[in-house]
């Protein structure tokens, strides 16, 4: 299906919502270390629902070694970028690659894709940011759609 990746998340129930996300949508999650949270805290559990068994979930020591292993397109997720979330065709195989929550990803990593590869989700002029697990989610849900929300695309 899709890959969504978090690059240093540090807040446990986002990432913990994010599991379940994947486990209900067929995506792999990867975790880019270091982590803000130990994978066993109690609240990422609790914001998971035990749903951790049913996802595919991949531990990475640095960015490099994460990009070293996703088989398709990486799209970097950003209020910098110009291009809305749903602009794209998406395919099975593409990665949607999100920051930590109170830095984003870092600058030299987006300017290192094609402009087509970066991604916004809308909202309102005045607003900084959305949660991360509603990103995560947003973001999930509109390439799935394409997809026809065929199990296994």
């Amino acid at each position: 299906m899709f890959n969504l990746v978090l690059y240093q998340p540090e807040i446990a129930p986002n990432t913990g919502n994010i599991i379940r996300l994947c486990a209900n949508t067929g995506s792999s999650l990867h975790l880019i270390h270091p982590l803000g949270f130990a994978l066993d805290d109690k609240r990422m559990r609790r914001a998971g629902l035990d749903y951790a068994e049913f996802a595919e979930m991949h531990q990475h020591d640095s960015l490099e070694a994460c990009l070293a292993v996703l088989p398709g397109r990486v799209f970097a997720l950003t209020t910098k970028a110009k291009l809305a979330h749903s602009e794209p065709v998406f395919v099975a195989g593409d990665s949607f690659m999100f920051g930590p929550e109170t830095r984003g990803l870092p600058m030299s990593f987006i300017e290192s894709l094609p402009p087509e590869q970066r991604l916004r989700i809308p909202m309102l002029p005045e607003s900084r940011s959305l949660n991360l697990s509603n990103s995560a989610a947003v973001m999930v849900y509109e390439a799935w759609r394409q997809q026809g929300f065929a199990a296994g695309s």
